[in-house]
């Protein structure tokens, strides 16, 4: 395993699991529905271009983001969409950008901080960034061991704070999920079925 398979594997296991799955993902969540008069504002990370068509009954996960490794999400909005299911949906959708901002600026902060450790260990042992055959130099594994090590320490009260964040979110959104769960069950069970969450025109 390469110095480069360790960094990520080690950065990536602190984050949250995402599913790499097809870009069409069912979900039993209720969430994003796309819209033809108006484009999906919640992700600018998407660099494919793809969306999912207007009539997806389903969410849709993308590729994932170049900067934060972290799969973009587009949430189905169901018709008639409840003020419980919107604020479950608005949650799932603001702990997807913050958990992309926080990656995202992570990713940077450790690509900048190793190039320049590298860099330094390079020329303290009076080597340039190139080899004669303009090859780039690299350190062994047990000298960016140390660069891992260092950079954990230094992070290590962000990403405790960060863990109790994320955990903090999912119970939420787990609860609000089980909230609509049952809402919706009462609803079928009572005969009201869904009733009007979203007033014409309304954001969303």
């Amino acid at each position: 395993m390469n110095v480069k398979t360790v960094g990520c594997l080690f950065f990536r296991s602190l984050c949250p699991c995402y599913i790499y799955t097809p870009l069409l993902l069912r979900s039993s969540c209720r969430g994003h529905r796309q819209n033809t008069s108006q484009p999906p504002q919640h992700d600018t990370r998407a660099q494919s271009g793809l969306s999912p068509a207007a009539s997806s009954k389903y969410d849709w996960i993308g590729p994932p983001d170049r900067l934060s490794n972290l799969r973009p999400i587009i949430y189905h909005i169901p018709e008639n969409e409840t003020p419980l299911e919107r604020k479950l949906r608005h949650l799932r959708q603001e702990t997807e950008d913050w958990n992309h901002k926080f990656w995202t600026n992570q990713n940077l902060t450790f690509s900048k901080e190793r190039e320049e450790y590298v860099q330094s260990q390079l020329k303290a042992k009076g080597l340039s960034e190139r080899d004669d055959q303009g090859r780039k130099r690299t350190l062994s594994s047990e000298e960016m061991a140390v660069f891992y090590k260092h950079f954990l320490d230094e992070n290590m009260k962000r990403h405790a704070s960060y863990n109790r964040e994320w955990y903090k979110r999912n119970f939420t959104i787990t609860l609000l999920m089980a909230k609509v769960a049952l809402h919706n069950t009462w609803g079928t069970l009572t005969g009201q079925g869904r009733g009007t969450g979203r007033e014409k025109g309304k954001p969303t």
